[in-house]
């Protein structure tokens, strides 16, 4: 029992845990996403850290399989008809941000002397946001199921379906033998088999599972024959050369658009919970401390830039789609972080040897940090909302005094933070004035006290009694 103990490190999985748990609830009670607590226990457990967690091949593996559970998941959960129902505004956004996030990616490689290849996959990651983490925020928002909720969910599941041929692209960069036809073939057969497969399945009534009567019931052959699915879909699409998440997404897809699907969400939910956490711990694991230590100043630039740029992209892009001020800016905010695929992507373009060890460890580091203050962002920005708008009874009086002519445009794009800046500034002239005069009213109050208790007669004395004095 001793040997079995000192080769199963039992102490270390049991603190490892423990701290995940701490940290998840920590967050909780901060109103925060639990699963950035565990971005945190990884950080305060991996390398940099404490060093409790010194080799990570098993974590890796484990987050691996995350992540292609992640994706079961998400086909297993996409409702077709809300989809469709978004399809068209969320296209346009999704598409929108990739080619901003591209340009962006470009300029950075032109910049810093990176290759075309670092370039488009520093596009990539830029361009995602967190699935989790801006459903977290919706929800405790109340907002999920309200408008603002459902084109973000919508502009994420475009995303989510994205990755797919992203990973196929990033992992290419890596072999010298693939030729740009055969990349491009690879590509347009991925999408146009997933296309050709929403259209079916969205024509088609639910697919009748084999043995569904005698499994529909027994929760141990619906777990085992689920992760079945999902692995053996992934093992396929990684032999014939397609990505191994293509193939999970894919079992979802049809796992969820048949009559299994109410069985098999309840059951695989828990396991996919799990793989979940021990994929954003093996994030923080990655995150390297001496490096985000010795670079700060450009971690932190980089991590204000992109927040704030993907907010007002995002913005402007939803206003585009013809959405309203509200919704626009609460679905802009909600997807200002980097996602946590681009983690995948960074990693997969690293390990073909696409990436620099520079730049991975640079868009590690700045994707961690939007993940974490994503929602502190969001919270930010209402309350310089709620600011703005103090002693207006409509906001759009602000607007219409900082610019009178242009009251249309003023909720567009770069004017989108033109125009808050100057409604703030209005409105803290406003209140400053109204200090002001409070402070004059109570002084003069004051001075006509002391002039009445010195017997002298006060000011006004006269015409407010219509009488000389005595």
């Amino acid at each position: 029992m001793d040997d079995i103990h000192h080769g199963f490190p039992l102490v270390d999985i049991a603190i490892v845990i423990v701290i995940a748990v701490l940290a998840g609830l920590g967050l909780m009670r901060l109103k925060q996403p639990p699963l950035v607590g565990f971005i945190l226990a990884g950080v305060i457990m991996g390398p940099t850290g404490f060093g409790l967690i010194s080799n990570n091949d098993n974590v890796t593996a484990l987050a691996e399989m995350g992540v292609l559970v992640l994706l079961f998941f998400i086909g297993t959960e996409l409702s077709l008809k809300a989809f469709v129902a978004t399809l068209k505004p969320a296209v346009i956004v999704a598409a929108g941000q990739l080619a901003a996030a591209m340009l962006i990616g470009f300029a950075i490689a032109w910049l810093t002397d990176a290759t075309v290849a670092e370039g488009t996959i520093l596009g990539f990651i830029i361009a995602l946001s967190s699935t989790v983490v801006a459903m977290k925020m919706l929800d405790d928002m109340g907002a999920l199921r309200r408008m603002p909720g459902r084109i973000t969910v919508g502009v994420l599941i475009a995303q989510d379906i994205a990755v797919v041929p992203m990973l196929i692209l990033v992992s290419s960069f890596g072999g010298a033998e693939t030729s740009a036809l055969g990349l491009l073939a690879k590509i347009a057969v991925a999408v146009g088999l997933l296309g050709a497969l929403l259209w079916w399945l969205g024509r088609s009534p639910k697919i009748k599972a084999p043995f569904d009567e005698q499994v529909g019931d027994n929760v141990e052959l619906l777990a085992l024959g689920s992760l079945a699915a999902c692995f053996g879909a992934a093992a396929i699409s990684g032999t014939i050369g397609l990505s191994p998440a293509y193939g999970a997404f894919v079992a979802g897809l049809v796992i969820g658009n048949s009559t299994l699907r109410n069985k098999v969400i309840p059951v695989i939910e828990p396991i996919q919970s799990v793989l979940l956490v021990v994929f954003f711990l093996s994030i923080g694991l990655l995150i390297d401390l001496t490096y985000i230590r010795e670079h700060f100043g450009v971690v932190l630039a980089a991590s204000l830039f992109v927040v704030a740029m993907k907010t007002i992209l995002n913005v402007f892009l939803l206003r585009i789609a013809g959405f309203d001020r509200e919704t626009a800016l609460v679905g802009g905010l909600s997807m200002a972080q980097i996602g946590e695929f681009s983690f995948v992507l960074a990693a997969a373009g690293f390990t073909a040897g696409a990436l620099g060890y520079d730049i991975y460890r640079l868009s590690i580091a700045v994707t961690a940090i939007t993940l974490l203050f994503s929602p502190a962002w969001m919270a930010l920005m209402h309350r310089v909302e709620e600011i703005a708008m103090e002693n207006y009874s409509s906001y759009r009086e602000a607007l219409a005094e900082a610019y009178h002519d242009e009251i249309e445009n003023v909720e567009e794009g770069l004017w989108w933070v033109k125009v808050r800046y100057r409604a703030g500034r209005i409105a803290r002239r406003k209140r400053r004035e109204k200090k002001t005069e409070l402070k004059k009213a109570k002084a003069a109050e004051a001075a006509q006290k002391e002039l009445v208790a010195s017997g002298e007669p006060a000011t006004g004395t006269e015409e407010s009694t219509g009488q000389p004095p005595g």
